[in-house]
């Protein structure tokens, strides 16, 4: 899908404090609340300045769908993708996703990045609610958006992705049966799994274990 180099080709070169006069993704501040007993106290949190003022969120990640309209034996798969992500300090294991841009609905965000980083083209099903990557720490905040993509029609059966200049992206397949095993598979050999990718793997065990 990208004749890109690998992304397991990039390293760390340097850490250096972050100033607020060199921050361009990110902006640090000190929140004063009161707590329930009406203590003051102070919060240390970090959020994403790039968040339009259209959004209630930053950004969608995209749960891919591929899906074969003609082949009832098609067994379902999900996109995942392969990208180095410098605080992890190695490839972590992700869903497609990217930022809002202004005055965009998350729909046609989510269809936007999948054709960019993936070149497919799918069909909007559902979203979320709005998620907090990690509410102990940051304002970050998504919609998982779930995508169906047609691999029998005449535009996904080649895709080629758009990656932007700075962008290493591999995209990847794995059939839904399998997702599970092919996750604590690339976890032993050194990869970092983004949460919300383990997340449906959990989902999906909870389901089988329960019989839901």
């Amino acid at each position: 899908m990208s004749s890109k180099p690998s992304p397991s080709l990039a390293k760390i070169v340097r850490i250096e404090p972050l100033t607020s006069q060199s921050a361009r993704w990110t902006a640090l501040s000190k929140i004063t609340y009161t707590d329930p007993a009406g203590t003051e106290r102070v919060w240390e949190s970090a959020s994403r300045p790039t968040k339009p003022a259209t959004s209630e969120v930053d950004a969608v990640a995209i749960l891919a769908i591929l899906r074969d309209s003609t082949d009832a034996s098609y067994e379902p798969k999900l996109l995942l993708q392969k990208q180095f992500r410098p605080p992890t300090g190695g490839v972590a294991i992700e869903f497609p996703a990217g930022l809002v841009d202004p005055n965009e609905s998350l729909e046609t965000t989510a269809l936007r990045e999948l054709k960019e980083e993936t070149g497919y083209i799918g069909t909007f099903v559902s979203k979320t609610p709005v998620l907090w990557a990690d509410p102990g720490f940051c304002s970050t905040c998504l919609s998982l958006v779930t995508v169906h993509v047609d691999v029998s029609t005449p535009e996904n059966r080649n895709p080629a992705t758009q990656l932007e200049e700075g962008e290493f992206i591999e995209t990847f397949s794995v059939k839904l049966a399998e997702y599970t095993k092919v996750l604590k598979k690339l976890a032993e050999e050194g990869y970092k799994i983004d949460s919300r990718v383990q997340n449906i793997a959990q989902g999906i065990e909870l389901a089988q274990q329960f019989k839901l």
